[in-house]
């Protein structure tokens, strides 16, 4: 329905007086107006922004006065002058349930403003109720492939959010998105957003349903371009597994290699270089890789180009083999992605558990040319041939999967791993040899301290987690390619740590390097430059997890921001009910005043949210309490819902 707007004065009035009335809440005159006043009141808009009673209603989160004009006629599809229904102005503030009412009514899911955008585009926020709101019209049938006027996809707007709204970008790809859609005016595809965040799962998710790793921008930028960036080097290895070309040059002449190398990203570089990124390409600047990383002084990442560059030469010479050819890289890349798979296929085929880890040669090119392995039958020939040496017809999976039966062990992927590191000693107690271990953090570095001019508590980062699966050990007498000798001991190329923002980790869930630096010394209630701590920040986010992780670790469910505000203030805030009963639960002050005088029992009727009051007066908050404007919490009741 197209939106109705008021012309006539008389029109114009008795629209304002019923939206006079929706604000008041007061039905019995809303209800003698309908019927004394022009037709097709409840539907008519008023002339300055195009709202309705509905517009009102739904904005407003009145699931009783929504409720009211649908059955006086209300219509839900009625657009204000942007083009925006009912259920999108509800969607865009995460009121779920209003949406849940619209939907229901019969409400226009495939309807689009004056933008072209449909209701997804106004779920894609990083909170539980947005994600229950894009659940809600998914299930109405909403158009997951809406794109704007302006030639953008829904999916790939909520992958530029990836780091937010990764699971939000996973439904939709699940519910029929296009994960191959295309931003017309720059070319940028939900990969390329992904690659560039640093979303494994998603690039994981894309991947699976058919996106094509090796599309290209108008700016001929590859998803390893992006990836490359940040250093992600994870994300690498997934786009590898899925045969893409790591070695494309962009409309700049710059490969991967010359973005891994800006960054220092030393594992992307050595990785880029092993599946066939020619470390000895120019780009239009004249500058080699190896340059770009001297410049800006990455040392780690100047020697794995160096070496790059020698091994380069070495097999670039006329009748030179390389003995890693880039199919077996790539297979190998591609058998330790879709491991779990295809050790199932393997149990299932032979009808066992595989306990002795070994399937026939058959079953074996079988299973890799039914799932698609990135070789042709003589390749396939070839890894068995290299596996089968007794020539008993037995392949063993776990020396397959390590591939060291036919590529290098510079190549494989657990050669990225992190040595366990074990100093020997004599039997007088001497060392033999020594090792270089990474610092503790206890004490961060000083630039990773950014501190307010006004004296303002420090802004913290800490290590990132990095997960690996490799736990081979570092031997004196057998050390590994990526170590040095010295005169007198062997060391390790120390590996290269990476600092995120604490909030950041908090925000994404990542609970792993929480629980690493919460071990090395960061302070467990630590304030950014806004005081808040990272329970404060998790009950923010409505992120019960990560919640309930910090407060079984002792956090201070009482601590104070900048405005006094203790996380239960930020969770009723929110409108996050099992966040609310967690920090109860654990000891939270239910009356606890911000600076104002406001309490949580204030901040929950502002979100709107009846259970969470409902919740607070169960658990003794107190209804009289005042702020400082001397209002009472029941007359901001009344204010609100009104």
């Amino acid at each position: 329905m197209c939106q109705s707007l008021a012309e006539e004065r008389l029109e114009v009035l008795q629209v304002y007086r019923l939206l006079q009335y929706v604000h008041e809440g007061n039905t019995t005159q809303m209800e003698r107006l309908l019927h004394r006043g022009v037709p097709g009141l409840i539907n008519l808009t008023e002339p300055q922004e195009g709202n309705c009673a509905l517009h009102l209603a739904s904005v407003a989160n009145c699931l009783d006065m929504v409720n009211f004009l649908l059955s006086q006629g209300g219509h839900p599809d009625v657009q204000d002058k942007k083009g925006r229904t009912a259920v999108m102005r509800a969607a865009e503030l995460g009121h779920d349930a209003i949406v849940a009412l619209l939907a229901n009514s019969d409400a226009n899911m495939k309807a689009v403003d004056s933008e072209g955008r449909g209701v997804l585009f106004y779920c894609l926020s990083p909170t539980k109720r947005h994600m229950r709101c894009l659940d809600l019209a998914l299930d109405h049938m909403a158009d997951v492939n809406n794109v704007s006027f302006v030639g953008k996809p829904v999916l790939l707007l909520a992958c530029e959010q990836a780091q937010d709204c990764e699971s939000m970008c996973i439904a939709l790809l699940q519910r029929g998105a296009d994960p191959n859609a295309t931003n017309q005016t720059t070319g940028r595809t939900p990969l390329m957003e992904a690659a560039r965040a640093g979303a494994l799962e998603l690039v994981r998710a894309i991947l699976q349903t058919g996106g094509n790793p090796n599309a290209l921008d108008k700016k001929r930028m590859h998803a390893a371009h992006f990836a490359a960036m940040g250093g992600f080097f994870e994300v690498i290895r997934v786009l590898s597994a899925y045969s893409a070309d790591l070695g494309i040059m962009a409309a700049d002449g710059n490969t991967p290699l010359h973005y891994a190398a800006q960054g220092g990203f030393s594992e992307c570089c050595r990785f880029l270089a092993q599946r066939g990124c020619n470390p000895k390409l120019k780009n239009y600047e004249g500058l080699l890789p190896r340059q770009i990383a001297k410049d800006n002084g990455h040392k780690q990442a100047l020697n794995e180009l160096k070496k790059a560059e020698r091994l380069h030469s070495k097999f670039s010479k006329p009748g030179a083999v390389n003995p890693n050819e880039q199919w077996t890289v790539t297979l190998h890349d591609w058998s330790c992605e879709h491991e779990a798979v295809l050790m199932a296929l393997f149990a299932e085929a032979e009808d066992t558990a595989i306990s002795a880890e070994t399937v026939s040669k058959e079953t074996f090119i079988s299973i890799l040319q039914k799932r698609g392995a990135p070789v042709d039958i003589d390749q396939l020939h070839a890894v068995v041939s290299s596996h089968d040496k007794k020539r008993d017809g037995q392949i063993n999976l776990s020396e397959f999967f390590k591939g060291l039966k036919y590529l290098h062990k510079t190549y494989v992927i657990s050669s990225y791993s992190p040595k366990r590191k074990k100093s020997s000693t004599g039997s007088k107690g001497k060392k033999k040899g020594k090792l270089v271990l990474p610092m503790p953090i206890c004490t961060l570095p000083p630039e990773l301290i950014q501190r307010r001019e006004d004296g303002g508590p420090p802004h913290f980062m800490i290590e990132s987690y990095q997960q690996f699966t490799d736990t081979s050990r570092f031997s004196r007498d057998h050390p590994p390619a990526h170590a040095i000798e010295d005169d007198s001991a062997w060391y390790v190329d120390e590996p290269e740590k990476i600092y995120v923002n604490i909030n950041y980790c908090v925000k994404t869930g990542d609970m792993e390097s929480l629980l690493l630096a919460f071990r090395q010394g960061v302070p467990l209630d630590v304030k950014d430059r806004y005081y808040k701590t990272p329970l404060i920040t998790a009950c923010v986010c409505g992120s019960y997890q990560v919640a309930k992780f910090l407060i079984s670790l002792g956090a201070d469910v009482n601590a104070c921001d900048q405005f006094n505000w203790t996380p239960l203030h930020h969770a009723c805030h929110a409108g996050q009910l099992d966040v609310i009963e967690l920090l109860v639960q654990a000891g939270a002050m239910v009356d606890v005043a911000a600076w104002n005088g406001a309490t949580p029992l204030m901040r929950a009727i502002e979100s709107c949210r009846l259970s969470c009051v409902d919740y607070l007066l169960k658990a003794g908050a107190k209804v009289q309490a005042q702020n400082k404007k001397g209002t009472l919490a029941d007359l901001v009741a009344f204010t609100i819902y009104c």
